[in-house]
């Protein structure tokens, strides 16, 4: 279950803006590549800024990558502006909309055959889109109560997204919590983790099941994770996954773990085959193969299909 944007555009030469607004060339890449690949599943998943730019926040489209998110112009660099903010329905926001279309795009043309994800931010990651990543790391110890009113803010907004997206017909939900890794295990429990609680709730109770995927070396916060009761936890190369492993029980299922970059990108077949060796060894049966985060624009499409491979060729 391999996450892919770029890499996936790029398989069927599509510009990147494309992909990001037109759930049309989303899903046309994502099904291409599951095709040719054998892939499990399809994801709706995109860049930053969906919900925050539905909510009025200026994200740059740079022509050929990713959107960015200008922390000067960020959309709560008032913070007052957060009482008055009123998000739209997903059904009613542009990428929002967009993201749900995908979706329905893509469980149209599988037809239950490949699991469909879709995806949110985080209770970390979106406050920091709204409000900007280095300004809201110093409100966790400057005002922590914007912080408590931030969160419960984008909870409700992520969770009403989430449950759009399973009515949409997603059987996974990606939340995608990066800024997280950036802070402590004290803060992670008092801001973050009961936001991150209620999201997962909120997606079991309407039926589907949760891919919790924080970047980075979250190492410290793995045994709050395993409390969260996802059904895969994505594990970033930062942290070893024997280490995972031991945080987070036997029963959890865990995902990925390989360097994106350093054996995914620039490695060979064979170092990826013997990386992935390695890690489902460290693992156990209970683990997914993906790449630790992203797969990089540029990755040879030889080490692709060893990753594939190996999914396929080995006994659990």
């Amino acid at each position: 279950m391999p996450i892919t944007m770029l890499f996936a555009s790029d398989f069927i030469g599509a510009r990147y803006v494309d992909y990001e607004k037109d759930h049309r060339v989303l899903a046309e890449a994502q099904l291409v590549l599951a095709e040719r690949f054998g892939l499990d599943h399809v994801s709706a998943i995109s860049g930053p800024g969906v919900e925050s730019g539905d909510c009025g926040g200026q994200v740059v489209y740079p022509e050929d990558g990713p959107p960015a998110l200008d922390e000067k112009v960020s959309l709560l660099r008032d913070k007052a502006a957060l009482s008055s903010l009123q998000p739209p329905p997903p059904a009613a926001g542009t990428r929002m909309a967009n993201r749900l279309q995908a979706i329905r795009d893509l469980v149209a043309a599988t037809g239950g055959k490949l699991i469909v994800a879709g995806w949110v931010e985080g209770p970390c990651a979106a406050a920091s889109e709204f409000r900007g990543l280095n300004r809201v790391m110093l409100d966790f110890y400057e005002d922590p109560q914007f912080v408590h009113d931030l969160v419960r803010f984008v909870v409700e907004l992520e969770i009403s997204f989430a449950l759009a997206q399973v009515e949409a017909g997603a059987d996974v939900i990606g939340i995608g919590d990066a800024a997280a890794s950036l802070i402590g295990p004290r803060l992670y429990e008092q801001f973050v983790w009961p936001g991150e609680q209620r999201i997962v709730a909120a997606i079991h109770q309407a039926g589907a099941m949760c891919r919790l995927h924080i970047c980075g070396n979250n190492a410290p916060l793995l045994p709050m994770v395993a409390r969260l009761a996802c059904e895969i936890v994505d594990v970033d190369s930062l942290v070893p996954m024997a280490e995972a492993r031991r945080a987070t029980g036997p029963e959890q299922v865990l995902c990925g773990n390989v360097d994106p970059v350093r054996v995914t990108h620039d490695g060979s077949p064979g170092t990826v085959r013997e990386a992935f060796k390695q890690i489902h060894k460290a693992a156990g049966p209970r683990y997914v193969v993906a790449a630790g985060c992203e797969v990089p624009r540029g990755t040879p499409l030889a080490n692709f299909q060893a990753m594939v491979d190996f999914a396929h060729n080995t006994a659990p």
